[in-house]
């Protein structure tokens, strides 16, 4: 295997493709969609994926932001080579898609102020920290790992629901509906903000902000809108209550699930809350198996 090249595809897979799961929950929110204008804006979201599937081409304009989860057997090693070559591979993915070109250009205060502008190739554009997944996790979506297995998961982030993304302390006061209510709340205030809906919320809960962050990029991931637990259904259905609906044009299809990965906590007042609240091409997500 050209572990490089078959990187870069999957960059591309990422960023043209949707999994069945959520194809299949788009197209039910299409039938049972009573408001006019949003199913029309739902059947043009539906076009816009079968285009970008048939063309090869990006589901979005914000083609995003590379993060790698590499899900780890204990027969398994990484090699400083191994990580050479998923970077490597993540440039060409960039430049043969092509990707926008988001890289800044410059020293730290350069790329602060946008200062110089950008570089031309979208490869330049690196991935966020590298993040290992093993059998130690004993989150919501942890789950049993085989010895023998090396997959690496690429998701792409776009930049629209980081900017609406929150990470933040909640006094939980004894109750589990006080902590997810709150992420809720938050959610809803962002979906409001966001316009492109609906979304696949993601949250995480934890007892740092690196933590709970983590555990919700490991639901989008993992998550399956097929199976879904009580407590992401809960939480979807408290935001398809707010009638924000498809493109913030009403309707009862806000978001088509939600992702909830509760990690350990701590003997604390206090639990870490992250949210994400994924745009309509999200998650974009692929992955290599080694």
């Amino acid at each position: 295997m050209d572990i490089i090249e078959a990187i870069s595809e999957k960059i591309i897979e990422a960023s043209t493709t949707l999994s069945d799961d959520k194809l299949k929950a788009l197209t039910n929110a299409i039938e049972m969609e009573e408001n006019e204008n949003a199913r029309w804006a739902l059947t043009q979201i539906l076009e816009n994926y079968n285009v970008a599937h048939k063309t090869r081409f990006p589901l979005c304009d914000d083609t995003g932001i590379p993060h790698v989860i590499i899900e780890l057997g204990s027969n398994r090693e990484i090699s400083g080579e191994l990580l050479n070559q998923i970077h490597e591979g993540i440039a060409l993915g960039l430049n043969n898609l092509p990707a926008r070109p988001m890289a800044v250009r410059g020293d730290e205060i350069e790329r602060i102020e946008q200062s110089i502008g950008l570089f031309e190739k979208p490869g330049m554009l690196k991935p966020a920290s590298i993040l290992i997944d093993s059998s130690n996790d004993e989150s919501t979506y942890g789950r049993e790992i085989a010895q023998d297995t090396l997959n690496i998961h690429f998701i792409l982030e776009g930049g629209g629901p980081e900017i609406r993304a929150k990470t933040y302390r909640v006094y939980h006061k004894r109750s589990f509906y006080n902590v997810i209510d709150t992420a809720v709340d938050w959610l809803s205030d962002s979906l409001n903000l966001l316009g492109c809906t609906p979304s696949i919320p993601s949250i995480g809960i934890g007892r740092t902000h690196y933590e709970a962050n983590a555990l919700l990029l490991k639901s989008i991931v993992y998550g399956n809108l097929d199976i879904q637990s009580e407590v992401e259904k809960y939480v979807s259905s408290k935001l398809n209550e707010t009638g924000i609906g498809p493109l913030g044009l009403g309707g009862k299809t806000t978001v088509l699930g939600a992702y909830v990965n509760i990690g350990n906590q701590r003997a604390s007042g206090v639990r870490i809350v992250a949210i994400r609240p994924s745009c309509f091409v999200e998650p974009r997500v692929a992955t290599l198996n080694i």
